[in-house]
């Protein structure tokens, strides 16, 4: 059978579109061309053959099937699986763009016909009509846009396996395939076309899938900065145009808004477990976003000024802008060239100025001379900038030239100004709280104030800080000796420093991993009042930094609220909030809290910890922003962000906003502008819907309350009794790849916060723990618990009535319940069995038949027939993939073995090949952790 007809046959049977099914068709011929020229015919055959015998020993259930395919991987050297990996990789690798292009088209289309009447679903003009129909007028809703305050953050957490150069030769792929389609191409081209297509494939097929060498920051902070440049760039205005445009369509007004989106990165500054952020690091990564968005303006205000030839005999110019270019002239007189081509030309010569001061700026960085930057720096800064801009759009509108001003080139430039600044993402920098107070304890102990710091109680630790941070002298004399780990800490302090000077925008906040106490945020101010970014005279307290806690286990969860009124109820922290306009931003773990107490106790400790931080904060008048630590898989936060937002807790609710974008799912949102376009509306519709939401009490709040409590204590207790096992733990590292994953070179920061291995439970990472179980089709971290904790609830009297209902109306209970679902239809128990290990804790058997509860449960809860009913494309995608991907698990299955026997010889080809698998098995699953 060829590859192209198993795909039209795939599709038949999971019913994905047949526009995909066309584009997927067309990718599979490439491929069976390229594997028959270069292998030949036999490896083909096998290529094609197992994905069908996978269906008929998984899907169909027919063991002499599964046997006889067991037996032909069996029999492949270490070379041939490698080989087979490869071309099941990448064909996964394809078809993840070309489903990308997928969504895309199908979201063009329902644009299309959509109508003031029917605005798309989702959309930003969704929700601005949303606003029209509950009564707001114009300025009302105006009004509601301006409370808006999202903040997504991009991070380096390692849980993308693809290489930056298979990212871009992937999606030059799919782009061309798209062209192949169209009826535009004459002949030559088509053939043209055909053999770029070729050469392409060769090239990644040619290129290695996992990097040689671990990553470093350096290449972290490059990853990142091209999202940045490219569809991040493109997007933000857009979503400005959207929000004028529905106005004009509703409200028949065009107003201007303030910022309401701007990016965080804590690519280059996440010290926490990562030894190799250094502060030099840190300071090289905003003098590189620094140079990047300089460069982009620069392209930008290029094409400005060709687009601005509007001549001073045909327009005035404001007095203003005449001033302006006096000052400029003064200032940066342009050369003979400049004055006799933009003689009569006001508007060009204004924006020649505006770039020779940018030009400056950048020669200034790409030279090494970060000393002149500080002593410069505010000579021109971003809002010389932005005020140079409004001085041209404000001279254009004044003379009638207000679509040159209100729209395209120039507008989008504003925008972009207003949004990236001259850092293009203001750097987060987050330390684990016991670093600091190591460092407080050398600091204490130098000082001659105490030598037994650490061993205070809370409360004396309290009252010592609190004593500290009122005297006005250092704690650390000029030459005093300290540690490496003190010093490089208050090196950081002053680096965050010198970064304020540079530019207040190019520094956000700074975040306290596992926050435990009162103590832990008075630490934090004791290393800023050593370096100068804080100080406290007679009852007024001056600081340059906010103070985040980051509260991360089921434990701390349960306590934030009275922590934060401890914090809050603390005079020297009333000092410090009213240095910071009573500003409090608040972080919610959510990697660290599943992994500590399951699926549905950190959903709902996370949903607690939200109405108890919304209560106090607002009992306290702080305005608070919650920044929610959420990761790529259901595991870790995942899921589609719009709904997360739409299940927050009403108390919590005030426009503002942060939450992490991390690993795979920074590649998906962020490598095609459509993509990045639709993720942001979503984020901006839900945010203004649940903005004017209003705030009533729940009915059978209490009974809710009280049913989430026992559902998340079961499944808790279910999760703890299958980790906290003796033989667990010796089983997980037998049955996945966990040890392998924590040698992929995909991240500078180690899988364990103990080693660069994965030393044990409690050091291993919520990253790799959950990459692991995704491997083997378990999912356990989106599920797990859930099964015996819903079936003991259905067995109560009235309690499945409840729980319909609950489903029908209660947003919190349908994402949660949703998101298992969609994690348990990913799953596959008999691709797991086929790991094989020594069970002598039945722990197959233990999450098999968790499996088998929750999926009756969800059954009866949902009405549906079969997991994930309610979203047919997903449930189609999966059937699709499914039987591709039984021969990468069974092919990573026969390496472990093999690795477990392995001699010296093998051992470099296992390892590489094992690399390969996990690649493989990611790319099919579209996640890792």
């Amino acid at each position: 059978m060829k590859w192209e007809k198993l795909v039209e046959q795939r599709k038949n049977k999971s019913g994905i579109s047949s526009k995909l099914s066309a584009r997927l068709e067309q990718l599979a011929d490439f491929l069976e061309q390229i594997v028959r020229d270069k292998e030949g015919r036999s490896l083909l055959e096998m290529l094609v053959d197992f994905p069908e015998q996978a269906h008929l020993a998984f899907d169909e259930g027919n063991k002499e099937v599964l046997d006889r395919l067991k037996s032909q991987i069996e029999a492949l050297s270490i070379e041939q699986i490698a080989q087979f990996v490869r071309y099941y990789t990448v064909f996964f690798h394809l078809m993840n763009s070309q489903e990308q292009r997928e969504i895309t088209r199908i979201n063009r289309e329902r644009a299309m016909e959509t109508g003031a009447d029917s605005p798309r679903s989702e959309s930003i003009a969704e929700a601005i009509h949303f606003l029209k129909k509950e009564g707001f007028t114009a300025e009302e809703a105006v009004n509601v846009i301006a409370q808006l305050d999202i903040q997504p953050t991009i991070t380096a957490h390692p849980t993308e396996a693809r290489r930056h150069s298979v990212l871009t030769k992937q999606q030059h792929i799919t782009e061309m395939i798209e062209q192949l389609k169209t009826d535009q191409l004459t002949p030559g081209e088509h053939k043209e076309l055909k053999l770029d297509i070729f050469n392409e494939i060769h090239l990644l097929l040619s290129t290695d899938e996992v990097r040689t060498e671990r990553v470093t920051v350096e290449d972290e902070v490059e990853n990142g900065i091209f999202y940045f440049r490219n569809a991040i760039w493109q997007t933000i205005p857009v979503l400005y145009d959207d929000l004028r445009n529905a106005f004009e369509m509703y409200y028949d007004e065009v107003p201007d808004f303030d910022t309401i989106l701007r990016y965080r990165s804590w690519i280059g500054s996440d010290r926490d477990g990562n030894p190799n952020v250094t502060p030099e690091v840190t300071w090289q990564t905003i003098l590189e976003q620094r140079q990047n968005v300089m460069e982009l303006y620069l392209e930008e205000l290029d094409q400005l000024r060709s687009y601005l030839s509007i001549s001073q005999n045909k327009y005035d110019i404001s007095d203003e802008l005449k001033a302006s270019l006096i000052r400029d002239q003064r200032q940066d007189p342009l050369s003979d060239r400049y004055k006799r081509l933009y003689n009569q030309e006001p508007y060009r010569r204004k924006v020649t100025h505006i770039m020779h001061k940018l030009q400056h700026q950048l020669r200034m960085i790409k030279s090494g001379r970060p000393n002149d930057i500080l002593e410069e720096g505010q000579a021109y800064n971003v809002s010389n900038f932005i005020r140079d801009l409004e001085l041209i759009s404000d001279s254009l509108n004044k003379f009638g030239l207000q679509g040159i001003a209100s729209h395209g080139k120039l507008k989008h430039l504003l925008i972009r100004a207003k949004t990236f600044g001259f850092h293009m993402a203001g750097l987060d920098i987050r330390q684990h709280s016991e670093k600091h107070e190591m460092a407080i304890a050398e600091l204490l102990s130098v000082a001659e104030v105490t030598d037994e710091y650490s061993s205070l109680s809370e409360k004396e630790k309290v009252q010592l800080l609190t004593k500290e941070l009122k005297n006005p002298r250092p704690l650390s004399p000029v030459q005093s000796h300290l540690s490496e780990d003190t010093t490089q800490m208050l090196e950081v302090f002053g680096m965050i420093k010198r970064m304020l000077n540079l530019d207040t925008n190019s520094f956000g906040n700074y975040i306290i991993s596992m926050t435990h106490g009162v103590s832990d945020m008075l630490e934090v101010l004791i290393l800023a009042k050593e370096t100068g970014l804080w100080s406290y005279e007679d009852g007024h307290v001056e600081s340059q930094i906010d103070v985040v806690p980051l509260f991360e286990t089921i434990e701390d969860l349960a306590e934030c609220g009275r922590l934060m009124t401890e914090i809050y109820e603390s005079p020297l922290y009333q000092n410090q909030l009213e240095a910071r306009d009573s500003f409090q931003e608040i972080m919610l773990g959510y990697s660290d809290s599943n992994k500590d107490g399951g699926y549905w106790m950190a959903n709902w400790a996370l949903e607690k910890a939200q109405r108890d931080l919304g209560n106090v904060c607002r009992e306290y008048d702080i305005d608070f922003r919650l920044f929610h630590g959420r990761g790529g898989t259901v595991g870790r936060g995942g899921g589609r962000s719009n709904q997360a937002i739409l299940a927050l807790p009403p108390i919590s609710n005030n426009g503002r906003i942060r939450f992490t974008e991390q690993g795979e799912v920074i590649s998906f949102r962020y490598s095609l502008a459509s993509i990045t376009r639709r993720h942001l509306e979503q984020i901006v519709n839900a945010m203004i819907r649940i903005t004017v939401s209003k705030e009533s009490e729940m009915q059978q709040q209490e009974q809710f309350d009280e049913v989430m409590d026992q559902l998340a204590s079961t499944s808790m207790e279910v999760y703890r009794n299958l980790i906290d096992d003796d033989k667990f733990w010796g089983w997980y590292m037998a049955k996945t790849p966990i040890e392998h994953i924590s040698r992929l070179p995909i991240a500078s920061r180690p899988v364990s916060r103990g080693s660069a291995k994965a030393a044990d439970f409690e050091n291993l990472r919520a990253i790799p723990w959950v990459f692991a179980w995704t491997q083997v089709r378990y999912n356990v971290p989106g599920w797990f618990g859930i099964g015996e904790s819903l079936h003991q609830m259905i067995q109560q009297e009235g309690k499945l009535e409840l729980l319909k209902k609950w489903y029908q109306d209660t947003i919190f209970f349908k994402t949660v319940l949703d998101n298992a679902q969609r994690e348990m239809a990913r799953t596959h128990i008999p691709t797991a069995n086929n790991y094989r290990d020594n069970d002598d804790g039945g722990f197959h058997k233990r999450i098999t038949e968790d499996f088998a509860k929750a999926e009756e449960a969800i059954a009866k809860i949902t009405g549906q027939k079969e997991l994930l009913d309610i979203n047919p494309v997903i449930k189609k995608s999966i059937r699709f993939r499914n039987p591709f991907t039984y021969p990468l698990n069974m092919m990573q299955s026969e390496l472990l073995d093999r690795w477990k026997e392995k001699d010296d010889r093998d051992e470099e080809l296992l390892r590489d090949a094992l690399f390969l698998s996990i690649n493989g098995v990611a790319a099919a699953m579209q996640s890792t952790g």
